[in-house]
């Protein structure tokens, strides 16, 4: 698994990525994305978004959302296409701590050259409560067979990470999120012909019926849970005891001593 994740030294340029989404299995993937990250979106609440990265997804999805204050972060040497873009290193991200809502990764983390210290940045800065949003293409399917066959290759997207659902959750646990839902998405191969593409449209309605774990790509919805301890204060307190007078009052013991000296 780390030659795996070694792979990737320099992410793809958001170009390349942009220029595959354009394709024909591109533009099917894209658009069953965005349907699925409407969904999700309308349960996030709050004021301050962050997508991390943008690939093909371009801001599409976040019209839909109800948080208004959206920011894109795109990584260093790319150029930001917008007012809400920033350029940083998604690895550090330029956030405050505790000060997003909700974090979109659409394939960010397929691209990323450290996706689980991506995953620690994104924990700090999301409040408590705060939502993650993450797409990932699935290694344990038709597509992750694609990968295999063009492996050696550098071409987009075969030359990303295709980390699976299950070792994103384990991730997830790690740091704390609970997942609240998951949906998988495209079950066809990514064929650039059209009209094939067209007529395995079927595909979509059985696999999400009987194998959705085989999906070709995955959106995971996850919320940060903090543990919030809270003492409690016992309910009895100790009183001092009152001197009356100038004389102290005499303790038990000193009572059975005079007796017994008599």
């Amino acid at each position: 698994m780390k030659r795996l994740f070694n792979r990737i030294t320099t992410p793809p340029s958001t170009e390349a990525l942009r220029a595959w989404f354009s394709t024909t299995p591109g533009r099917e993937l894209l658009a069953m994305e965005q349907a699925s990250l409407e969904c999700l979106l309308a349960e996030c609440f709050g004021y301050y978004l962050l997508q991390v990265g943008c690939l093909g997804l371009q801001l599409d999805p976040l019209r839909m959302s109800r948080i208004k204050s959206q920011v894109v972060l795109v990584p260093k040497g790319e150029d930001a296409f917008g007012n809400q873009c920033v350029v940083g290193d998604p690895q550090h991200l330029p956030v405050a701590s505790d000060s997003i809502d909700t974090v979109l990764l659409p394939h960010t983390l397929d691209f990323s050259r450290n996706p689980h210290q991506l995953l620690r940045e994104v924990e700090r800065v999301l409040i408590p409560e705060g939502h993650v949003i993450i797409v990932g293409f699935n290694p344990w399917s038709l597509w992750g067979i694609w990968r295999l066959l063009r492996m050696r290759g550098k071409q987009v997207p075969w030359c990303g990470h295709f980390i699976s659902a299950w070792r994103v959750h384990d991730w997830l646990s790690l740091l704390g999120f609970e997942i609240k839902a998951e949906q998988g998405v495209m079950f066809r191969p990514p064929l650039r012909h059209e009209r094939m593409m067209q007529r395995l449209g079927f595909l979509e309605r059985i696999g999400g019926r009987f194998w959705s774990p085989m999906s070709g790509a995955y959106v995971i919805l996850a919320v940060k849970r903090v543990s919030r301890l809270t003492p409690i204060k016992p309910a009895w307190k100790l009183r001092p005891r009152r001197i009356r007078g100038s004389m102290a009052e005499p303790t038990a013991n000193n009572i059975r001593h005079t007796r017994s000296s008599e």
